[in-house]
């Protein structure tokens, strides 16, 4: 097994990790939030910034393990809906908070 290797498998290791405890227990919060109509605060938008910029960073590493591009799919699509969601839910609330004149 190469040095890469192993390094893949801790890296691997360490960002499962981190998704099983913090990332997507607190996606799942969102995603029922933003479900509810709710808009997201200045913490959870930048917590949703940080976990693209770091998906970003480790993109070589999903590229070069393909085992795990199903799970990165169902990522994909969950962290979508949540953005989806939640940009639906400031512009209702834009639109409630401006009315227009008739």
């Amino acid at each position: 097994m190469s040095i890469v290797h192993y390094h893949d498998l801790g890296t691997m290791k360490v960002l499962l990790d981190r998704l099983n405890r913090q990332r997507l227990p607190l996606a799942l919060q969102l995603k029922e939030k933003v479900d509810h109509g709710e808009v997201l605060s200045d913490t959870e938008l930048n917590f949703l910034q940080t976990v693209f910029e770091e998906a970003e960073g480790a993109r070589s590493l999903f590229l070069r393990h393909p085992e795990v591009h199903p799970l990165l799919i169902k990522l994909i699509k969950l962290y979508g809906s949540i953005v989806e969601k939640a940009l639906e839910n400031e512009r209702n609330r834009s639109d409630k908070a401006s009315p227009t004149l008739h």
